[in-house]
């Protein structure tokens, strides 16, 4: 128990700190609100209306994979610091672990859930006004239009 005592001692004065910060913040910081201090702040920009009640489904798939391979990389850790111990056995579980998770990110790119914004817009508009100026038509009657029709045709399965 005594190797431990160095570690609480430091969690210990890490909660003092922490404490005595925000009392004294609270005891001796000045009080002046205004309607800027108490408007949501986001990314250092005024907001100019109000945020619409619904977000875009895309917003959450791009949460989901940041989330799959930020757990990802967390796992990787210490396999990097145990890789010698485990041998040949360690690269295989480590490699299924990888394939397993990279499943579905790719699955994401390959439907073309992530491919949206101003980039694929101006793609779309580029690409329209093109094709109408060269008179070509699209190939085996996809819309010239689209860039990604495995994207749409993705969705359409899904609904």
């Amino acid at each position: 128990m005594e190797q431990y005592l160095p570690l609480f001692s430091l969690l210990a004065l890490v909660i003092l700190f922490a404490a005595l910060s925000f009392v004294a913040s609270q005891l001796l910081g000045p009080r002046r609100p205004t309607a800027a201090k108490q408007a949501a702040y986001e990314c250092g920009i005024v907001p100019e209306a109000e945020p619409v009640e619904c977000f875009p489904v895309k917003f959450y798939l791009v949460a989901m994979a940041f989330i799959v391979l930020d757990v990802e990389i967390i796992f990787l850790y210490p396999f990097t610091v145990v890789l010698r111990d485990l041998a040949g056995y360690g690269l295989l579980a480590m490699g299924v672990f990888l394939v397993v998770a990279l499943v579905p990110f790719g699955y994401l790119l390959s439907t073309g859930a992530v491919e949206w914004g101003p980039v694929r817009q101006v793609a779309e508009r580029v690409g329209a006004r093109v094709l109408r100026a060269a008179g070509m038509p699209g190939r085996d009657g996809l819309d010239p239009v689209r860039t990604s029709d495995r994207a749409d045709h993705a969705v359409e399965e899904a609904a």
